[in-house]
């Protein structure tokens, strides 16, 4: 751990392994409650100071671990793949998107403008500045553990606030990585402080702790509800990217080879382990066999295996427990009346062995019945529906209680507006397969979260306080 400019170590460990081999990657000292005291004193101290840098001052410090970022990418590359599995062209993609998140909120930093106001009486000035929130904790998933920590350090230290970052137990070695950087770039004690453990031990003191005035977290819903409960004995402000259940519709008169190229990406892209990865496909019945017939051919083309050698493009799933959650759903749609056209059974054999490896899945014929159809499988299958109408698919995508990531495919150009603004998602993409960008916000609706990341997202970290100046 890091805590108040420090390395610190402890007798007690978690396991860190590869899920491609099942072998033990590396062993991390866990915390305790007193750690995260400790790291919530020094972050307090440590606000005082950094909050009073100009935007400027902060942003020096953020263009130079941008560069780092850049210049170690393939060391960071490298242990995102070996202690999370995805392939290692997706991780050299996280750590290009890691890098632009600083630099991007480098360039934020300036930028924290505030108001002047017209007031109603000639003796009076009105205005309102944005000042830090404070003490910041960040809760980090394992499937992007390079680049969701970013995106959530980077608009804190920006606007001033001190941090404290929590990431996965099954992958905190990308942070590791992170704050070694961080060190390098001389940032001052305490300003970012990282803690691994369990959530009772490390994650309670700062929930409950009044010092502490923001969550940040990205992870299940489940979780995220528990976290914003438990946050508001001491009313922090909350940030939370929660889970998806993304639909992918593909109308007749979409370009097919974009869409079925886009539905190869968006799907089998870390092994369908992301909160925006599709969890319904939703093709009109007119091109419902044809769209079929193309993605079963892109499907059997995919290399699957250990996401560290360069020809890999579907790694290993994070874990037995992700692979019993696959198995059930693809049982439960062929049960209810799915058709298995590709896939369905767990990779066995000289190279799968030993690792958390499932074949990349199509099933058609699916309904509504199945548990496929409104549960997050987070794995590599791929349910197609079959839709008749606009009316009909807008209806049966939004019939959700999640509202992260929504795609779908025309060349109607009243129809892309039209399905646009009726999706009721955070996100959209129109004909676009990977919506996402430093420079945009991301976010979802419904139970899919509350808060921005990335774009303006800078302002979930600052306060507006009014100001009225009686001239005499």
């Amino acid at each position: 751990m890091f805590i108040n400019g420090k390395w610190v170590t402890t007798n007690n460990k978690i396991n860190v392994f590869n899920p491609a081999t099942s072998e033990l990657y590396q062993q991390v000292s866990q915390g305790d409650a007193s750690d995260s005291e400790k790291a919530i004193s020094a972050a307090k101290k440590a606000f005082d100071s950094w909050s009073q840098l100009t935007g400027f001052e902060r942003a020096n410090y953020l263009e130079q671990i941008a560069r780092k970022i850049v210049e170690k990418k393939e060391v960071l590359a490298k242990t995102i793949t070996l202690e999370m599995g995805k392939a290692i062209t997706n991780a050299r993609y996280e750590v290009d998107s890691t890098a632009s998140f600083f630099k991007w909120f480098a360039e934020e930093a300036r930028r924290t403008y505030g108001e002047t106001i017209p007031a109603a009486k000639r003796n009076k000035r009105l205005m309102e500045i944005k000042q830090p929130v404070g003490v910041v904790a960040a809760i980090t998933p394992w499937n992007f553990p390079l680049s969701m920590g970013a995106r959530k350090l980077a608009p804190a230290l920006a606007a001033g606030c001190t941090v404290i970052l929590r990431p996965s137990n099954s992958s905190p070695m990308s942070a590791i990585e992170l704050f070694k950087i961080f060190e390098e770039c001389n940032l001052p004690k305490g300003v970012v402080n990282l803690l691994i453990g369990s959530a009772d031990e490390v994650v309670d003191p700062i929930l409950e702790s009044p010092i502490v005035r923001k969550i940040s977290f990205t992870g299940s819903t489940e979780v995220g509800k528990l976290l914003v409960s438990k946050s508001a004995a001491t009313l922090k402000r909350v940030s939370m990217e929660l889970g998806g259940h993304a639909p992918y519709i593909v109308f007749d008169d979409a370009n097919l080879d974009q869409a079925v190229e886009g539905a190869i990406t968006i799907k089998f892209g870390c092994a369908g382990q992301q909160c925006t990865s599709v969890n319904r496909f939703y093709v009109h019945d007119k091109i419902y066999d044809e769209f079929i017939e193309r993605y079963k051919e892109k499907i059997t083309e995919l290399k699957v295996g250990n996401g560290i050698e360069d020809a890999c493009q579907v790694g290993p799933l994070i874990s037995e427990n992700a692979i019993k959650k696959v198995e059930e759903h693809v049982k439960d749609a062929v049960g209810l009346g799915a058709n298995l056209v590709l896939g369905g059974n767990r990779l066995t054999g000289d190279n799968y062995d030993h690792g958390f490896f499932y074949q990349p899945t199509l099933l058609t014929n699916v309904d509504e019945t199945m548990k496929i159809s409104r549960e997050e499988t987070f794995g590599p299958i791929a349910p197609i529906f079959r839709f008749y109408t606009q009316e009909e698919v807008i209806q049966k995508a939004n019939a959700t209680n999640f509202g992260l990531a929504a795609y779908f495919f025309t060349n109607n150009l009243t129809r892309a507006y039209e399905v646009m603004e009726n999706l009721e998602f955070g996100m959209v993409g129109v004909n676009d397969a990977y919506p996402f960008a430093t420079e945009g916000s991301f976010g979802g609706v419904k139970e899919s979260g509350v808060g921005r990341e990335g774009g303006h997202g800078i302002d979930e970290y600052l306060e507006r306080k009014f100001v009225s100046i009686a001239l005499y």
